[in-house]
């Protein structure tokens, strides 16, 4: 039995690490879409988030079971309710990607956001994927220090996302109202995908140090 547990609780953190790979391609997808205005690759994302779902289901039907049979406890227990959190944090950031695939269809032909945004959005768009990319790493490996990195690419996006409200809101801002509903909307897409990673950066820190990181 002690064998069957250890292969089930091995499965939860390789179904973790291959829904978090699924989001960080959504993520790279959604932001070369949403910069280059291409909505072949906007689609795409779209019909992905699908797949991320119904592995997250799968995912979480197969906690409540190891909950239900093997009775975990201790560490293991905080492991398994960990699992069932974070997939609901990998399942928003899908949706946040999908968000600003939309965004891009929308819009096709045209860019999602003026001139003087594409550059703010541009990195706030490569933050985002580096962000993705490392928490793939840091659900296989289990390192603090990558989580670390994870929260700190995180303050680059606020200080970016606060970059945007104030040209929008700022005297010099000629955007029409449906461009600053976009830039809106889209800032707070990246902003929000970046804070789940970062929900999830705090749990993987709890399971391996046993310190909790409070919330900003």
């Amino acid at each position: 039995m002690r064998d069957v547990f250890q292969h089930e609780m091995r499965e939860v953190q390789d179904r973790l690490v291959e829904i978090a790979e699924l989001v960080a391609e959504s993520i790279r997808n959604a932001t070369r879409a949403f910069n280059e205005s291409d909505v072949s690759l906007a689609e795409t994302v779209i019909q992905n988030d699908q797949k991320i779902d119904a592995l997250t289901v799968v995912l979480d039907e197969l906690s409540i079971q190891i909950l239900a049979r093997q009775n975990p406890v201790a560490r293991d227990l905080r492991i398994v309710v960990s699992a069932l959190r974070i997939s609901a944090s990998l399942e928003r950031m899908g949706d946040m990607a999908e968000h600003i695939a939309q965004l891009a269809r929308y819009r096709f032909p045209d860019k999602v956001v003026p001139k003087s945004l594409r550059g703010t959005f541009a990195e706030m768009g490569r933050l985002d994927v580096l962000i993705a990319e490392r928490l793939v790493e840091l659900l296989r490996t289990q390192e603090p220090r990558v989580a670390d990195e994870i929260r700190n690419q995180d303050d680059e996006i606020d200080e970016l996302h606060i970059s945007v409200f104030d040209k929008v809101l700022g005297e010099t801002w000629k955007g029409q109202a449906v461009d600053t509903v976009d830039a809106t909307l889209a800032s707070r897409y990246h902003e929000r995908f970046a804070d789940h990673a970062v929900s999830i950066a705090k749990k993987v820190q709890y399971l391996v140090t046993g310190d909790w990181v409070p919330e900003d």
